[in-house]
């Protein structure tokens, strides 16, 4: 697996799985540029997050709440966080 990844084949990506589930992905970057792809895919990961949000607020009927409500679940949250 290593070597096609080390013979030009940057381009594929490997799906590890677990018990038939996909749990992983091995990549290949260009060494020089490890910090690009790390943000990258942060910036995909966080994405994908909010996404999943946004589907859980729209299942929950959360979607159509006001900024005002927003605002003061938010302030909410703050005053319950230990300080």
């Amino acid at each position: 697996m290593t070597n096609r990844l080390e013979n030009g084949e940057k381009e594929r990506d490997l799906v590890i799985t677990y018990n038939g589930k996909p749990v992983a992905v091995l990549s290949g970057i260009e060494g020089d540029r490890l910090e690009e792809y790390l943000k990258a895919l942060r910036r995909a990961r966080a994405t994908l997050a909010v996404s999943k949000i946004q589907e859980r607020s729209r299942h929950k009927g959360l979607d159509g709440i006001s900024q005002a409500e927003i605002e003061a679940e938010i302030q909410a949250v703050r005053r319950s966080r230990p300080r």
